[in-house]
């Protein structure tokens, strides 16, 4: 994989982020100061946003334009992450029964799912 095919890869500044986006730089350094976007940084302390990042940021940015605070996009994010592993979680447990029903199945001749 080349460096640059890497979603994570934090190598955007400020600048190039704020262009892309149009957004104000020190809206993006807002972002960082209040945790919503926690962008990496250099060696130099300089913020370096990769590619997911990017695609947050612009998230973000929408809803701020739809009149959300910075605090209530935070929580906005954060519910989406919950959501995000409950629903993996929820995933592993529906296959973890699968699998349980199907070798009891195998183990007593007949389909669980049958009554």
């Amino acid at each position: 994989m080349l460096p640059f095919d890497d979603e994570n890869l934090p190598l955007f500044t400020v600048g190039q982020v704020a262009q892309m986006l149009e957004v104000q730089q020190a809206f993006l350094r807002r972002l960082d100061e209040f945790g919503v976007v926690r962008p990496s940084r250099s060696s130099g302390g300089q913020r370096r946003y990769s590619r997911t990042e990017v695609t947050v940021v612009r998230y973000v940015s929408q809803l701020a334009d739809e009149g959300m605070t910075l605090a209530a996009i935070r929580r906005v994010l954060e519910l989406e992450e919950e959501l995000k592993s409950l629903q993996a979680e929820r995933d592993a447990l529906r296959a973890a029964l699968a699998q349980r029903d199907a070798l009891l199945a195998a183990l007593t001749g007949r389909d669980l799912r049958d009554g």
